[in-house]
């Protein structure tokens, strides 16, 4: 059974509006690095479409971009993509599937069949399958930055605290921290 390791970028007062976060060649390293590893990738329909409406242009071609972009917008494409969402059934980008019905059931199952882990991208997907105890790691990057807007991290709430235990920390030169932590038993 592999990991469920949810990752994302958020600002010191917990913002996780993705345009907020430092997008620079170190960051954009780091998240390819967690990709590469990851078996599959977990979002909801919101992230899922935004992530939709604009990579595969960009592995296309369609969109002017770095060659380090435009390789990591195929790579993105090559990988599995699943996506929870109750509204919405088709996912018609490459290598994408629909996890529907019970959630618990469907992402347990993912796990079970994903010995290389999966990456959970979604702050509103994150909180619901925390609730559900099926998070084991967290690997945030912190930015040095105050928003002062939402939406912010776990904004949904938790049934109660989550005692985390630290792995790693390790600053980046632009001033992100990227914290790895596993859930405490």
């Amino acid at each position: 059974m592999g990991l469920l390791t949810f990752t994302l970028n958020v600002t010191l007062d917990g913002c996780v509006d993705h345009q907020e976060g430092i997008a620079d060649d170190e960051t954009h390293a780091l998240f390819t690095r967690l990709m590469d590893e990851a078996g599959a990738m977990l979002w909801g329909r919101v992230t899922y479409e935004m992530m939709e409406s604009y990579w595969p242009a960009v592995a296309r071609g369609d969109v002017e971009a770095p060659p380090a972009l435009r390789e990591w917008a195929v790579k993105l494409g090559a990988k599995s993509k699943y996506v929870v969402s109750s509204t919405r059934q088709d996912f018609p980008w490459t290598n994408s599937h629909h996890i529907a019905g019970d959630l618990r059931e469907g992402v347990q199952k993912l796990k079970d069949a994903t010995p290389a882990g999966v990456l959970l991208c979604s702050g509103k997907l994150a909180t619901e399958l925390d609730r559900l105890d099926l998070i084991d790691e967290y690997k945030l990057l912190v930015h040095p930055r105050i928003a002062g807007h939402g939406p912010t991290l776990y904004q949904g709430g938790l049934p109660g605290t989550r005692r985390l235990e630290l792995l790693s920390a390790d600053s980046l030169r632009n001033g992100a921290v990227a914290m790895h932590y596993r859930r405490a038993r």
